[in-house]
């Protein structure tokens, strides 16, 4: 199945239904006439990266200011990532972030993207977001990976085992559901908070693993294409092929996450795109992955296999102006059939970022697909 895609001009004032779709819930009473004029789901996804020598708490700041900022722009959901230990992102506890958040905004949905289910008992997850929809009802998102979100030295810091490899995943997310879900007969354990606080799940990943599970078990899943783009057309295709409708799904709902720079122009774009590239540089040599001045050129900065390494790891990459970033995210959507897609971007300025997500969601709501009538996804 694709999405029909109809390019429609959108006044975008600040008013305007259009710009800010917070209820675009669609349930099984949606009528065909109110679904064929829904515009593309747009949401955040933030690693809340600091520049050199800047304390965290200023790029917490920022992440506050920017979650008010697409809040008001329309953006769906605003969510943060789990890394631990690296130099540049401040990004480790989640939880924590996701609250701060939540109380900076009113209305956006704030979650994980995602918690590494692998790094937590399942226990303490659901009593943490069991707090959190407690404290901010219907409102939080609990996004669930199964990468260790670090290295080895790492991993054995947070007491993980060492041989993790992800093959407990799907019994780790089974216990976990126990304690968001209903009591269970018999069930001796209980999140408190968190028992039947049906907490949101969505799986996400970079493989067919997740994909596969995801369609399993009913659950959306969101392809992080935004790092690791290799599997995105065939994990979107087996979720869609193998997908069984369950309680929380009656058909498929795939989110994908990309990497966007929307600016005036596309030479300007992609200038203010070398500071991801410099970023994931800095990945591939070991360093930290702070926020960098763009550069007018990258040659003078990487290798040839370096070029190659960067460009493979960001080719899902949508960059330049509104038109570009527009046939872009159209072009994605009706490659993927993606029912939202999550943007990433970092900018060394901070005022290139909020213009970028402003950009995006003029854009967005100008391209208008025809959305699944029976998904009820929140």
């Amino acid at each position: 199945m694709t999405h029909r895609l109809e390019a429609t001009r959108v006044t975008a004032d600040a008013g305007s239904e259009m710009v800010v779709p917070h209820s675009l819930g669609l349930t099984r009473k949606t009528t065909t006439a109110q679904a064929t004029a829904q515009s593309l789901r747009i949401s955040v996804l933030d690693l809340v990266p600091t520049r050199p020598g800047e304390p965290a708490g200023r790029a917490i700041a920022r992440s506050v200011e920017l979650a008010r900022h697409v809040e008001q722009l329309g953006y769906r959901r605003y969510w943060v990532a789990e890394h631990h230990a690296i130099q540049g992102l401040a990004c480790s506890d989640t939880t924590v972030l996701i609250g701060h958040i939540a109380a900076g905004t009113k209305t956006i949905r704030v979650g994980s993207g995602g918690v590494m289910l692998p790094n937590h008992p399942p226990l303490v997850v659901a009593e943490q977001f069991g707090t959190l929809e407690a404290i901010y009802p219907g409102r939080i998102d609990l996004g669930l990976g199964r990468a260790p979100g670090g290295d080895f030295q790492t991993m054995r810091a947070l007491r993980c085992g060492l041989a993790q490899d992800g093959d407990d995943f799907p019994a780790l997310l089974e216990e976990l559901r126990t304690y968001l879900g209903p009591e269970r007969p018999g069930q001796l354990v209980k999140a408190i908070p968190g028992q039947n606080s049906n907490v949101p799940i969505t799986l996400l990943g970079s493989s067919d693993f997740s994909a596969q599970l995801a369609a399993a078990l009913g659950l959306p899943f969101a392809f992080a294409a935004h790092f690791a783009p290799d599997d995105l057309y065939a994990s979107a295709q087996l979720y869609r092929q193998f997908f069984r409708p369950s309680e929380v799904l009656e058909k498929p709902y795939l989110l994908i996450a990309v990497p966007v720079v929307a600016a005036e122009t596309d030479a300007a774009g992609w200038r203010l795109f070398t500071t991801p590239q410099q970023r994931f540089l800095q990945l591939i040599r070991g360093g930290p992955l702070e926020l960098l001045p763009p550069v007018d050129s990258m040659e003078l900065l990487w290798s040839k296999p370096e070029r190659a390494a960067v460009e493979s790891r960001l080719r899902a990459a949508i960059v330049g102006s509104d038109a570009s970033v527009q046939a872009g995210l159209e072009k994605l959507v009706r490659d993927t059939s993606a029912d939202e897609v999550i943007v990433a971007t970092d900018t060394c300025e901070h005022s290139d970022r909020m213009d970028s997500y402003e950009r995006v969601a003029r854009i967005a709501a100008e391209i208008k697909l025809v959305p699944n009538v029976d998904r009820r996804f929140k």
